[in-house]
């Protein structure tokens, strides 16, 4: 046997065994914890650019009101949520659907394009483990060698105030997020009566705030990259929706094998290796410890972090950088770049028409929502010796944010409709109810039951028109 296919055959028993576990899993079932480098680069540059912003957006955006009330709110307590200063009630669920569908469209055309592109630069998993909880580790314990040193360490003071420090600060921040999200769900203001009144007067919210923060406090601490590879399906969806022409982050192949170690007095081309210096930086830098040479895995979450590695040891060693770049599998073999195909144009005429629907309704949605019922258990009486009456009850959701003064006409026919009570007036935001005559002349019926539409009026300003049935007496059927 030649030692070409000796060493061949070494290296495939050597490496050839990394689709067969996950990289966090040791040989012996434990978890193998992951220390990775620091990166530094552009894109890694790029991306804290857009961790800052996300993460400001976030943190700033339920200090922001509008007309009175916040920017954005999703108080599922009492089903009340505002868009972009815009109020949406449990009436307007249709839409949420539809804007679910058209996200989840578009989810699955980007990822048939650009691959994981949103975990690697979008992802709050992401954005929360590699530029808040990443960076405190560093701070506190130092790049990968020192962590991995200080954690084989026996427990002594360094290590014991490091590491109370680290998870103390890891809680703060938990504490911090759970907070922030407890105001996307009740308002700032009501989050600050809950401060300023304390634990033992809201009890039940202050257990949920620290069972909320235990939660996140372990998926950073401890739990980390095994949301990528365990509960996130997102990263299991790639199998299905990759297709040769997605954009990835890449190893080209063609050009960096054979890999070789580099000698600077040595002509690579002449030699017969390819561009790899089989240098691992790669992989010391990867937050889930794979190695990209070895293809698209699902690990990978497109973070650039080997990108940026690979392109800092090749222009120190004077070889072209993007030997690890954005590209597709078509693209590396056969070096032709198309990320348009009959799937992703379906894609995209699907997104499209969602998008156009979406908006049309979000258009057209009315100001005020009314549901006009009869009262149950109620018939027809006699108003007079000529008219007969129904009892309704209407409900009226105001999804705005000024008050509106409700006037019912009967439009089908000939009568009239009677509030009873004070004149409907519907506040801003809220939900007003109330009941009512329909009034009608008995000569005007001509059947039991009968077919009447009614306009709601704001003023002068035609809201809606409703329709439902008057009730009369069963003789009229006999007619």
């Amino acid at each position: 046997m030649s030692q070409t296919k000796l060493n061949q055959e070494q290296e495939e028993e050597q490496h050839g065994s990394f689709r067969d576990r996950i990289n966090t899993v040791g040989e012996d079932g434990k978890r193998a914890w992951i220390y990775p480098k620091k990166p530094k680069g552009k894109f890694y540059k790029s991306r804290w650019i857009a961790a800052i912003v996300l993460l400001a957006v976030l943190f700033i955006t339920p200090f922001i009101q509008y007309k009175g009330e916040p920017f954005m709110l999703f108080n599922i307590f009492e089903r009340k949520f505002i868009l972009f200063g815009q109020l949406f009630w449990p009436q307007d669920f249709h839409l949420v659907v539809l804007a679910l569908i058209t996200f989840i469209v578009f989810i699955i055309l980007f990822t048939v394009i650009f691959g994981r592109l949103f975990c690697g630069w979008v992802c709050p998993q992401t954005i929360f483990m590699e530029f808040a909880f990443r960076q405190i580790e560093y701070l506190i314990e130092g790049d990968f060698h020192k962590q991995r040193k200080l954690d084989r360490q026996p427990w002594n003071f360094e290590k014991i105030w490091k590491k109370s420090l680290k998870h103390f600060v890891f809680f703060g921040i938990a504490f911090l997020i759970s907070n922030t999200f407890l105001a996307y769900l009740v308002g700032i203001e009501r989050l600050k009566e809950l401060v300023e009144y304390g634990p033992m007067a809201n009890i039940t919210s202050f257990v949920a705030i620290i069972i909320f923060s235990g939660v996140f406090y372990f998926i950073f601490a401890f739990f980390r990259e095994q949301v990528c590879l365990i509960a996130c399906p997102y990263g299991r969806l790639q199998g299905v929706l990759l297709d040769s022409k997605s954009i990835v982050v890449a190893y080209d192949y063609n050009r960096g094998e054979p890999k070789g170690k580099h000698n600077p007095l040595e002509n690579r081309a002449l030699s017969g290796k390819g561009d790899c210096i089989d240098c691992k930086s790669c992989i010391t830098v990867c937050p889930t410890g794979i190695d990209i040479r070895n293809g698209t895995q699902l690990e990978c979450i497109n973070c650039t972090a080997c990108i940026d590695a690979c392109d800092s040891i090749m222009e120190r060693v004077g070889l072209p950088k993007g030997l690890i770049r954005y590209d597709s599998e078509k693209g590396i073999s056969e070096g032709k770049r198309s990320i348009f195909n009959g799937r992703t144009i379906a894609y995209s005429a699907v997104l499209t028409i969602l998008l156009l629907v979406v908006g049309t309704l979000f258009t057209l949605r009315s100001d005020v929502e009314a549901t006009i019922l009869r009262v149950p258990a109620t018939l027809f009486q006699e108003y007079g010796p000529t008219q007969y009456s129904n009892v309704y009850k209407i409900q009226l959701v105001n999804k705005t944010r000024k008050d509106l003064p409700v006037r019912l006409e009967l439009k089908s026919h000939q009568g009239q409709i009677q509030i009873m009570g004070d004149s409907l007036v519907v506040e801003g935001g809220e939900i007003a109810e109330a009941n009512f005559l329909v009034v009608m002349n008995k000569s005007d019926l001509t059947a039991s039951n009968n077919r009447i539409v009614i306009d709601i009026f704001s003023e002068d300003r035609l809201l809606s028109s409703y329709k439902t049935t008057f009730i009369g007496p069963n003789s009229l059927d006999k007619k």
